[in-house]
């Protein structure tokens, strides 16, 4: 080996050293293809949804955003607890309000917003806006989620808590679940999103 040529690694390591990163190598190798492949074949990506509000404005993102993503192929699960569990029930959610105090989006000061009837007001306001623009309703979209694929869960502690009963919910609609399943289905999850 002339002066000018750099020294190879392999240089200073036995045959049997070598062998063995040759192996180690392989097996590196070997892995990393089998995670692309499990990656490439496991399946559709998932997402999971937790809506805690149960406001008209608010019923909204979880809807659209699981409708949506199933519609691109995503495995959607949207866990309804507390006051987003009225969402999904089906008497209720066709009266949701939209709360003007403390929303700094509302077109009102505060000290208006609080006034008696605000919120009745503000709510057919926004149900005219929503109607004028064609945009879904609640029901619509739930429908639409449903049918699309989307578990639509309700939280079991919040229906007890509320004094609901399963009958009250959506045809669909997936009662029964706990916190740990929902925790669950968050780590499996790809996409976590809390509403």
């Amino acid at each position: 080996m002339s002066a000018d040529t750099p020294a190879s690694p392999d240089d200073d390591l036995s045959p049997e050293a070598v062998a063995d990163l040759q192996d180690r190598i392989d097996a590196l190798e070997t892995e990393v293809s089998d995670l692309r492949t499990e990656v490439d074949d496991g399946g559709p990506q998932k997402m999971v949804i937790i809506a805690t509000k149960g406001t008209l404005d608010m019923a909204y993102p979880p809807l659209i955003l699981a409708s949506t993503a199933a519609a691109f192929g995503y495995d959607v699960t949207v866990f309804h607890t507390f006051w987003g569990l009225e969402i999904l029930h089906e008497e209720n959610s066709k009266d949701l309000q939209l709360s003007s105090v403390g929303n700094p989006n509302m077109p009102v000061p505060n000290a208006i917003a609080a006034l008696p009837g605000m919120d009745r007001m503000t709510t057919r306001m926004m149900r005219n806006k929503i109607e004028d623009n064609d945009v879904a309703s609640v029901e619509e979209l739930i429908e639409t989620s449903l049918a699309s694929g989307v578990d639509l869960q309700a939280c079991q502690m919040t229906i007890d808590l509320l004094g609901y009963d399963e009958d009250d919910f959506y045809d669909g609609v997936t009662t029964g679940v706990g916190a740990a399943s929902a925790f669950q289905d968050m780590v499996d999850a790809d996409i976590q999103l809390l509403v």
